[in-house]
């Protein structure tokens, strides 16, 4: 009862976001301009972990587990306990990667494509276990539908299907159920691969035909706000690239491969909040080597610290993915290096 009284609001919700269009075909007034959510919290922020564990992640040492079996056994503790050392302000953890996987419940999902779901609700347990630190959680997704990395979703989902209305109400209603359920404690949804769906942008990697379909980034942008209309949202538009998918977005995605290019103003020229997303030791941002260590980072403390501070100065948070083995142990050297970063920064 209760998730048929979520999906009938969420369906309400969703409906609504195509009036405004429908008005201004009709000739009616037009609707109020987006207005960005306040930014305020994550501008003071100095600097947060990333987190790519995905079903794709391995242990250091032996045979993976099965995702469900991994997500059962995620050490959250000692994964906190890094957090807490390191002395980050956020994590920016992975729901969905190249694989359709939740470490979490998700009913819209199991209608979708059964069994790619968990009992665990790893999402929520790591949101609670920060609020009691005082620090935020963003969420990681990614539709899954980029080159053929999950051609059974890709199929379920609609990606392939002449009509892409269906594809685009599944992946509205899979974000905007996990808005409803985890209400606030999702501070912000930073969304992946948007080029995989949309070919306007500086990248291209559709590989179905959209039919002339123009996917409704808008009404997205709505769906992803169920349940906290303060929580933040940005589509990625690649590697240091400001391209607008649409305006309705509140701060920059700002992937970055290397540490040349600092926050020079809290706001791009598009006016979004300055965001910063690099990998601190492994560019392939997931763990997938077999009985291989996670590389030493990439950086000297000084060109962290410095990179840091330079993005501080204009109230921009700047973001490291940390590698992480399947049981949530972090690599350590990274974690140390944070660790000194913060008390660089509180020095």
């Amino acid at each position: 009862m209760v998730q048929t009284t979520r999906r009938q609001f969420v369906g309400i919700v969703l409906s609504s976001a195509v009036l405004p269009t429908a008005n201004r075909l009709a000739g009616a007034e037009k609707p109020s301009p987006y207005v960005r959510a306040n930014t305020e919290w994550l501008a003071k922020c100095r600097f947060g972990i990333g987190i790519h564990w995905t079903a794709q992640t391995v242990p250091r040492n032996g045979p993976p587990k099965p995702f469900q079996k991994a997500v059962a056994d995620f050490d959250l503790g000692g994964f906190m306990a890094a957090v807490e050392h390191a002395g980050a302000d956020y994590v920016l953890f992975t729901a969905a990667h190249a694989l359709q996987m939740l470490p979490a419940p998700h009913p819209v999902l199991d209608k979708i494509l059964p069994g790619r779901t968990c009992e665990r609700d790893l999402i929520g347990e790591m949101a609670d276990a920060l609020a009691a630190k005082q620090k935020h959680l963003l969420v990681y997704y990614n539709h899954s539908c980029n080159g053929k990395q999950d051609a059974a979703w890709e199929q379920a989902v609609g990606y392939h299907a002449p009509n892409k209305e269906r594809f685009a109400q599944n992946l509205m209603e899979i974000v905007s159920w996990m808005g409803d359920r985890y209400r606030d404690k999702i501070k912000a949804w930073w969304f992946d691969s948007p080029y995989s769906l949309d070919t306007r942008g500086p990248h291209n990697s559709v590989t179905t035909d959209m039919t002339g379909f123009p996917f409704p980034w808008e009404r997205f942008t709505v769906a992803a706000k169920v349940g906290h209309p303060a929580r933040l949202v940005t589509y990625n538009a690649g590697v240091n690239q400001t391209f607008l998918y649409t305006t309705h977005q509140d701060y920059w995605a700002g992937e970055l491969v290397n540490l040349d290019t600092p926050a020079k103003n809290r706001h791009l020229d598009n006016g979004l909040q300055w965001f910063g997303w690099t990998c601190l030791e492994d560019r392939a941002w997931v763990h997938t080597k077999l009985d291989t260590p996670i590389r030493p980072p990439l950086y000297t403390d000084e060109q962290v610290i410095g990179y840091v501070q330079a993005c501080n100065q204009h109230i921009a948070p700047m973001t490291f993915n940390v590698g992480i083995y399947q049981d949530g142990t972090m690599a350590e050297a990274s974690v140390e290096q944070l660790h000194r970063l913060n008390r660089a920064l509180r020095s």
